[in-house]
């Protein structure tokens, strides 16, 4: 431990369960000194094992849906009383498509489907924010993240709208991220991690396989959740104050990468 976040306090939203990014950033957040409130949609909390991690990290729950202006300003209000004061860091980790839940193809898409999944993976970024903002709830040099995936930028044909989706949260991060940091002294990025067997990521089509080829595209391997949680800390640290308006890769090299000699060796034994 560093006690990179002592004294600090947040708002961490989207821990289910133990495989869950979010999960891993609260254990880390606690081991490093910070203090904070854990928030998930009420549906979420049913499904999950919150109140375990709270037990264990000394944190509250405050049920809120993210799609709710209401539920948002009762959460960054609460979560100031609580925590007494104004807020350090927040982690949005939160994602949903309907559409990849059922098997939905890409191009035939339920779009009342696609409109739910939009508002809850990437206009809910822009909620929180908004709250935050008009509230001024973030100390100066605090640090909001939320978490992406390179389907943003590439195709990746079964992560469906996810991609879609991803590609606005990067946006909203960049254009909120610009009136955060000029305003307050806020500053706003996204980390773009490997492929994660999470709850959320195992759900897309042949997530097995291609969490193995991830593994053997990128130089240092797949980053795993907890990798994420320590590069989330330093995001939420004081040694990044001047880090603003990135899509940060995390993700062993793979997004730099385009064959690898492991790839490669498959497709010459094919020749042969």
């Amino acid at each position: 431990m560093y006690n990179l976040l002592k004294g600090k306090k947040g708002i961490i939203f989207g821990a289910l369960n133990a495989d869950s990014i979010a999960w891993k950033v609260a254990e880390r957040a606690h081991e490093e000194g910070a203090t904070f409130v854990l928030t998930n949609a009420p549906i979420a909390m049913r499904m999950g094992e919150i109140n375990k991690l709270a037990e264990d990290t000394g944190s509250e729950i405050i049920p809120a849906d993210a799609t709710s202006m209401e539920d948002l300003e009762n959460l960054v209000e609460k979560s100031m009383e609580i925590l007494g004061g104004k807020i350090d860091f927040v982690l949005h980790s939160i994602g949903m498509s309907i559409n990849v839940r059922k098997g939905i193809h890409y191009t035939n898409s339920n779009y009342d489907f696609t409109h739910k999944g939009f508002d809850v993976s990437a206009l809910s970024f822009h909620r929180v924010m908004n709250v935050l903002y008009k509230k001024e709830a973030m100390k100066e040099w605090g640090s909001i993240v939320a978490l992406t995936y390179m389907a943003a930028q590439r195709v990746f044909p079964d992560y469906n709208d996810m991609a879609d989706n991803k590609a606005y949260l990067e946006s909203i991060a960049r254009s909120f991220g610009y009136f955060f940091g000029r305003d307050h002294k806020v500053r706003v990025n996204t980390i773009s991690q490997s492929p994660t067997p999470t709850t959320a990521g195992s759900g897309v089509k042949g997530f097995g396989g291609f969490l193995s080829y991830a593994e053997k595209m990128s130089p240092l391997g797949n980053a795993s959740a907890l990798e994420c949680a320590d590069y989330t800390i330093t995001l939420f640290s004081d040694l990044t104050k001047k880090v603003t308006l990135q899509n940060l890769f995390h993700d062993g090299g793979f997004s730099n990468m385009g064959i690898s000699d492991v790839i490669m060796d498959n497709f010459m034994d094919e020749d042969e």
